[in-house]
Order: C-alpha cells, then sequence, then structure tokens
C-alpha cells in the first residue's frame, strides 16, 4: 500500500513538529503549512489524503479553509480533521458544519489523534467485502471509483457523507438511533458527540436537495433517522 500523506495546517511551530514526528513514526508521509494561504497551495500541489487544520489561525481561519476545501470540486472529498482549543459544543458543530469530519480538541494525546487520524481515513476506503456498486432506486454508489450519483448526476461526498450514504443504502427501510449511527459509521471506539450525526445529517441533505434526494433521508421523531426511497 502506498504511503498516505497527511497535510498539516498549525501556526504553531511546536505542535506542527509534534504532529510531525507523532505521525511519521506511524508511517504517515508530513507535509506542513503555518497558515491556510500555504496549506491551500500545498493542498493543491500534493492532493493528500487527509488535513489536520488549526481552526485560529493567523490571517485566513481555519473554518474558512474547511469551506473553501468542500466548495472546490477537485478538494471536495478531501478528509479534515478540525483541531482547536474551542471545545463548547456550539463551536464544534461550528467546525462540523464548516466541512470538518472530525474535530480534536487541544491538548490532545498524540496517539488518540492517530487513532482518529486512522479511523478517518479508514471511512475514505470502505471495506471491499461489500458491493463494488449499490444501487438503490435513482441512487448509485461506486466504492470502486468513490462516486456517487442521483440519476446519474454526480453529487460530491466528504468522506463522512460518503461512509454515511453507503450505510443507510445497504440499511434502507429501518431506524437507527444516533448511537447506531456513530457505532457503525463513526466506529464504536471513536467518542463524538450525538450531535455529530444530526450536522452530518443535514449536511447530506444539503447535498441531496439540488438533485430531488433530500427527502429520502427521514427523520423519525423520538427515534432516529431512516432512509427509504419509497
Amino acid at each position: 500500500m502506498a504511503e498516505q500523506c497527511i497535510l498539516v495546517v498549525e501556526d504553531e511551530a511546536a505542535i506542527r513538529d509534534m504532529l510531525s514526528f507523532t505521525l511519521t513514526a506511524a508511517n504517515y508521509k508530513v507535509i506542513e503549512a503555518p497558515n491556510a494561504e500555504q496549506g491551500w497551495k500545498l493542498l493543491l500541489e500534493h492532493q493528500p489524503d487527509c488535513v489536520l487544520l488549526d481552526w485560529m489561525l493567523p490571517g485566513v481561519s481555519g473554518i474558512s479553509l474547511a469551506q473553501r476545501i468542500r466548495q472546490n470540486d477537485q478538494t471536495a472529498t478531501t478528509p479534515i480533521i478540525m483541531l482547536t482549543a474551542r471545545g463548547e459544543e456550539n463551536d464544534q458543530v461550528q467546525g462540523f458544519e464548516s466541512g470538518a469530519d472530525d474535530y480534536v480538541v487541544k491538548p490532545f494525546s498524540p496517539r488518540a489523534l492517530v487513532a482518529r487520524v486512522k479511523a478517518l481515513l479508514r471511512r475514505q476506503s470502505p471495506e471491499k467485502s461489500t458491493l463494488d456498486l449499490i444501487k438503490t432506486g435513482p441512487l448509485k454508489l461506486d466504492l470502486s471509483s468513490y462516486r456517487f450519483t442521483v440519476n446519474d448526476e454526480e453529487v460530491k461526498l466528504g468522506p463522512t457523507e460518503f461512509k454515511l450514504m453507503q450505510f443507510f443504502m445497504t440499511h434502507s427501510n429501518r431506524v437507527y438511533t444516533r448511537v447506531q449511527l456513530l457505532d457503525q459509521v463513526w466506529g464504536e471506539n471513536v467518542v463524538v458527540e450525538e450531535r455529530t450525526v444530526d450536522v452530518h445529517i443535514r449536511r447530506l441533505r444539503k447535498l441531496l436537495d439540488p438533485v430531488g434526494a433530500a427527502d429520502y433521508i427521514q427523520t423519525v421523531r423520538g427515534a432516529g433517522y431512516r432512509f427509504s426511497v419509497d
């Protein structure tokens, strides 16, 4: 397997050095940027497998860079882990809504961060034990090319939304609680707030709305979510 590349966008040199050392020891290639402008340039040049992005950057913020990454076709599916000292629930929701796939609050354990990177990259590369092509109504999800289409029109999904859609399309017409979705999509060993599910569901619906598929994901009040094309 080719060496995976991680882009670290962090203005504090000591934290960049720590992340570079930890990730290199875990057999990742690491490239670094001290601000959003250089981070964007390296992102386009190297197409990394994952971005570790500090929220509080000088000049352009990490939130703004995350939004730019999601809005560009070339980078829209790049996994993003937001690094920040802002641990309040509203801050986490803002981070996820900006396009982040995971959110790590400083100070953090380097080993725990590596585990989050590995878990996110696993979501980026679905298990090949499933069918390469999943079809449900007008929806097609191709695991081999990592493409998702509705009525043959491609919809760009981030890694978490892709994994969430994969789960929904293979488990339709059944209600799943937020906890069940966290275990199935994020993994049982990843600790995130239940509200994270709501944020990603909202993001997924927003992506599906222009192609008329947002209503396939239904909220079941007091229970959770159900996916159905019927």
